[in-house]
């Protein structure tokens, strides 16, 4: 009983002490990861707070020496957890510790992607389904005809018949499912009849890479961080436009490697995201930002990109360790953006890693100015809010946009400061969430500015163009609309492009055509013909660079947009 209070303590010094770099507890962090090698340690808390420890110390090593004991201990965790009693391992669910089981509602392209990444251990949580008729109607349309006089009968139940078809395979029901929806063409109307039915599903984390404590992106070299963490920079807006050392595109091969590490990074927390479901892993770009650090941009497959703005999420890695993640859509000159670090990573380099996010991304979009919308830092988000998150974006340089908030920040910011208090009080903290923040480069300009409603304006527009454009369906009238812009503009070729290319071409058509291009000067034609062939092509930065360098289509879709709001 002594040795198990013991090996508590232990745990709980070495959590506390995980990112404290000095000499001590450099030496202290070592010998506590020797003494905990292999120990039996009987609770579930123990074990998470021990998991976690490790994670930080592999993702954030003091030495290599620190980054072998803590990834050797973290390799080894699915024995570990195979060995506890059934109760303590119950206890760690949905901890996305390997070994452990993971339950969830996962979206269509999420079970797509589970399907393939972990075959044979993905199933269906049928003690949770809610509503069983909704999978009959699923399961209706997937069967061959010569079964559906049975399967209609109710001889036999939506989860017999699964039973049925699976019985003396290795696949599961979730497995049969998923690919026989795959055989389907149909994929749009799938996506939503599954989302539409809320399956639950149990995964079992087994294997490499399929939990938090095994997802990695192999490195070279590790970085030890012998200095400690890095501080937050003095003068951010000056280190965001510090030209990068290295920001290089990934190989196809390599990019479905991050694409899988990012997936999973999100999945086992029981999350996900647009960025990832549907990023293209031949649009991935990633940029070295020293110690170990690296930062991936993804950009999107060319059928799921937004019609005029360009959205690209981005990961956080530190020694091959997903740390954090967010997504950013380019939009002009501006990027809107926010950051998320996971939990086992706090108390690391948030600050500093920020400043490095919006470094990429303004050498890679060529933006001006970023914004942060107020769920960021608490609106209608508890934790944000709790965690004072307003104060994390105000002292690197982002500002509300509204005077009256501007004036309560400044004047808390003082009393704060004269009081030495750490803390704002939660309502304070409401009303300072309750605009965007701003965070501007030297030579942004107000007349820059395309204010965020003006999307939706954008899309009335280009309803507008389309009706008007006459044709039985929508996709006639996007083709003459599409044709005439192709004549007003100095298109001649859109006929021999591909198809991901012409059918980019046609969402963002109606918007420009709303514009009246053909009276625009020889300059501005030949951008917009650049721009028009980038939205669809293979790398979606080049569209958002090119977006921001047109200045006169900036001017005219404002303008537009002003009057018709």
């Amino acid at each position: 009983m002594e040795t198990a209070r013991t090996y508590q303590r232990q745990i709980n010094r070495l959590d506390h002490i995980r990112n404290r770099f000095d000499a001590a507890s450099s030496r202290e962090k070592l010998d506590l990861l020797r003494s905990l090698d292999g120990v039996g340690v009987g609770t579930s808390g123990g074990l998470e707070r021990l998991h976690a420890a490790l994670c930080f110390i592999r993702a954030f090593p003091d030495t290599l020496d620190h980054y072998r004991c803590a990834r050797a201990q973290l390799a080894s965790f699915e024995e570990r957890i195979a060995s506890l009693p059934a109760t303590t391992r119950d206890a760690l669910w949905d901890t996305g510790i390997a070994g452990t089981q993971l339950n969830y509602r996962f979206s269509y392209e999420v079970a797509v992607w589970l399907a393939k990444r972990a075959p044979g251990a993905v199933s269906i949580d049928w003690e949770e389904i809610d509503d069983p008729s909704r999978l009959d109607d699923l399961l209706a349309l997937l069967i061959q005809g010569c079964e559906a006089d049975h399967f209609d009968s109710g001889a036999i139940s939506c989860r017999e018949w699964f039973e049925q078809a699976v019985a003396g395979t290795a696949r599961t029901d979730f497995d049969w499912l998923l690919a026989h929806m795959g055989e389907e063409r149909l994929s749009s109307i799938w996506t939503h009849m599954y989302n539409a039915v809320e399956l639950p599903l149990t995964w079992q984390l087994t294997g490499a890479g399929n939990s938090t404590t095994l997802n990695t992106i192999p490195v070279r070299r590790v970085s030890p961080r012998s200095g400690g963490m890095r501080k937050r920079v003095r003068s951010p807006k000056q280190e965001i436009m510090r030209p990068l050392k290295s920001l290089r595109k990934l190989s196809p091969r390599a990019g479905r490697r991050m694409v899988d590490v990012a997936m999973t990074s999100l999945a086992v927390r029981h999350r996900e995201t647009y960025h990832f479901s549907y990023a293209n892993p031949g649009d991935i770009h990633v940029a070295d930002v020293g110690e170990g650090v690296s930062i991936a941009v993804f950009g999107m497959r060319e059928k799921h990109r937004y019609p005029l703005e360009s959205t690209m999420g981005y990961l956080i890695l530190s020694n091959g360790v997903p740390v954090g993640y967010g997504g950013a859509s380019a939009l002009f000159r501006q990027v809107n953006t926010g950051v998320n670090f996971f939990e086992e990573y706090r108390g690391s380099e948030a600050a500093f890693l920020w400043v490095q996010v919006m470094r990429v991304y303004r050498q890679l979009v060529g933006c001006s100015r970023f914004i942060a919308n107020p769920y960021q830092f608490g609106s209608e988000n508890p934790e944000a809010l709790h965690s004072g998150a307003f104060w994390f974006y105000y002292r690197l340089g982002f500002r509300p946009t509204s005077p009256a908030v501007q004036k309560l920040a400044k004047r808390e910011l003082a009393r704060l400061d004269r009081n030495g208090s750490r803390r704002s009080d939660l309502k304070t903290l409401e009303r300072l969430a309750s605009c965007d923040m701003h965070l501007t480069l030297p030579g942004a300009r107000a007349g820059e500015l395309f204010d965020e409603t003006w999307i939706e304006t954008s899309s009335m527009l280009a309803s507008r163009i389309l009706s008007a454009a006459g044709g039985r369906t929508s996709d006639e009238a996007a083709n003459r609309v599409g044709a005439k812009l192709a004549r007003d503009v100095g298109l001649r070729d859109v006929g021999r492009w591909s198809t991901s290319r012409r059918r980019a071409y046609l969402q963002l058509a109606p918007i420009v055509a709303a514009t009246r291009p053909a009276h625009w000067p020889a300059e501005a034609k030949r951008s917009i013909r650049a721009l028009l062939r980038a939205k669809g092509g293979p790398d979606e930065a080049d569209y958002a660079r090119l977006l921001a360098r047109h200045e006169y289509f900036l001017r005219a879709l404002r303008k537009i947009c002003r009057k018709a709001a």
